[in-house]
Parts: structure tokens; C-alpha cells; sequence
């Protein structure tokens, strides 16, 4: 996760039929925008990869492993994305600090480039439902591949088989 803006190969009629369904999600996505949830990493914002220690170091009260059902993982250049599909995606759910947390969100949202109602998004935020290893679940922001990108990857990006950043190497 993280990244520069990149091209993008985007037909105007999914483009559309995205807005239609991303404007669904963020409507119920802004209703819990007023209360903290925690965030699910599964990229670069792990632990013992380059983005943790710089974004989380200090501002965290807890993070566990957990895994985000229905979604699947692709490697990108330096960093992955989770696209919604049947699969599981391995990482960690982090509970931010009380303090700490609107300027961790605000730092992560910077991180990954997420604007809300952007088009030009590479990941979209979104509230899930994270399963916590230790068993039961819990809504979390996770950011999604944007739907252009995510249609792109379906299409022709390389799949991480067992959901897990982590094991690529």
C-alpha cells in the first residue's frame, strides 16, 4: 500500500456504473466516518515492513493478526492491493490510540492517496467486517483497489495465491 500516482486504463461505462456503486458505499461508509474503527494493514503497514514503524510506531493500542474475508490480493509495484472477490486476505487489525487517531487516519489516508469522491483514487477506504485470529469479527477501514484499478487487475495483475503479502518473498 502507498504509492504515486500511476496510469490508468478506465472504459467510461464501468467508470460510471462505479461512481453509481462507490457513491452507495461511501454514503454507508461517512456513517461510520463519526466513530474510530480500527484499521486493517495488509501491505507495507505491516510489521517489519518499511510503512509500519513510520506511520504506526507510537500510536497504536493494539494490533493482531486478523484476516478480511471476500477479497483477494494482487501485488503491485512495491506494494499490494486487496480487490473484493472470493478469497482471504491476510494482515493485522490495529486499534489506534483514542489521541492518536484522527491523525493517523488523516496520515494513512495521505498514504494511500485516498481522497473521498476522487476518481482519480488509487484505493478506496472502506468500513469491513475483519476477522480477529483470537476468533469473533470486528468493522475496520481497510483500503480497497479503487474499481478502475481493481477491474485492471482482475484483468491481467498477479494474484498473490494465498492472500498473504508476506510470503511473496
Amino acid at each position: 500500500m502507498g504509492s504515486g500516482r500511476g496510469y490508468r486504463i478506465v472504459s467510461v461505462i464501468a467508470e460510471d456504473r462505479s461512481r453509481e456503486d462507490a457513491r452507495e458505499d461511501t454514503h454507508e461508509d461517512s456513517r461510520e466516518d463519526a466513530r474510530p474503527l480500527p484499521f486493517f494493514v495488509y501491505g507495507t503497514l505491516r510489521p517489519g515492513e518499511p510503512h509500519h514503524g513510520l506511520f504506526l510506531r507510537g500510536r497504536t493500542l493494539a494490533e493482531e493478526p486478523g484476516h478480511l474475508a471476500g477479497a483477494v490480493l494482487y501485488d503491485g509495484p512495491g506494494y499490494p492491493y486487496a480487490v473484493e472477490g472470493p478469497g482471504t486476505v491476510r494482515g493485522e487489525l490495529v486499534t489506534a490510540r483514542p489521541e492518536a487517531y484522527g491523525d493517523l487516519l488523516a496520515a494513512l489516508d495521505r498514504l494511500e492517496e485516498y481522497v473521498p469522491g476522487d476518481p482519480r483514487n488509487l484505493y478506496e477506504r472502506a468500513a469491513r467486517d475483519v476477522v480477529r485470529a483470537a476468533g469473533g469479527t470486528v468493522r475496520a477501514w481497510v483500503y480497497l483497489a479503487a474499481p478502475g484499478v481493481a477491474a485492471r487487475l482482475r484483468e491481467t495483475g498477479t494474484r498473490i495465491p494465498d492472500g498473504d503479502w508476506l510470503s511473496r518473498r
